[in-house]
């Protein structure tokens, strides 16, 4: 099969949320700060050809896709790697804080979501784009709950009542995350797979933050790995060289 990327240097866009931007949790501080070895950051080393990172702190699906038409329609990139969920499974958990019998919704409605990003893939087809998804690194739930509740027993004992339980809180992530994988399948987007590479480590809690959320350094060189290791597979081309990536110990 002609591949579209071939015989050229590809312009990438990576358009998402704080993972993307490399956030991460400042543990001394209690601070989010932006990690200089993120795993873009890592990925540009690797590639031949320049990545613009759109992506932006607290950004959601319905946030980013207007950002992502302009710049699209301005930079002309050929790839766009699609980072969103995080943000939008999320809740106001403050409000639930204070209000555990009300209903609450999360910032990105579940079918709205699914709809949204299949427009999203559609309209980077219609300009030659190739869209790249990727699916959600697993949260730690116990440590994202302390967090929400910045570990205030009453804010605690409110949130659990409106959960029923912590362990909802990864399962409700993980809906958003099947309706990635469930979107790339029905539109033949490829997708990478980076809950899996977290996954394959038993002790993966190990590479998120304190905050339960945020991969920490160690966590973004898994998402590095992946990601390069699905361009060797698919677009060997765009590399620099085939070394293979360094792994964990």
């Amino acid at each position: 099969m002609n591949n579209p990327l071939s015989g050229k240097i590809a312009k990438y866009m990576v358009s998402g949320d704080s993972i993307s931007k490399g956030v991460v949790l400042d543990e001394v501080r209690n601070k989010y700060v932006v990690l200089e070895e993120n795993y873009v950051a890592l990925l540009q080393d690797k590639l031949k050809g320049v990545i613009h990172n759109t992506a932006r702190f607290g950004n959601t699906l319905l946030k980013g896709i207007g950002h992502l038409k302009r710049d699209v329609v301005n930079e002309r990139p050929d790839v766009v790697l699609i980072e969103y969920g995080g943000n939008d499974c999320d809740f106001n958990w403050n409000e639930i804080a204070e209000n555990p019998g009300g209903d609450h919704t999360p910032k990105t409605d579940f079918n709205v979501f699914e709809k949204m990003l299949i427009e999203t893939i559609e309209f980077l087809r219609s300009k030659d784009v190739v869209p790249v998804l990727m699916n959600l690194p697993p949260l730690n739930a116990d440590q994202y709950f302390k967090w929400v509740s910045r570990s205030n027993p009453e804010a605690e004992r409110n949130i659990l009542q409106w959960l029923g339980s912590v362990t909802k809180i990864y399962w409700w992530q993980e809906r958003y995350n099947s309706t990635i994988v469930k979107v790339a399948e029905a539109t033949k987007t490829k997708y990478i797979d980076i809950r899996g590479a977290f996954l394959e480590h038993p002790d993966f809690t190990r590479f998120i933050c304190m905050d339960g959320i945020h991969p920490n350094k160690d966590g973004h060189r898994i998402i590095s790995e992946r990601v390069l290791a699905f361009i060797r597979e698919h677009y060997g081309f765009l590399l620099q060289d085939n070394e293979p990536a360094p792994g964990l110990g």
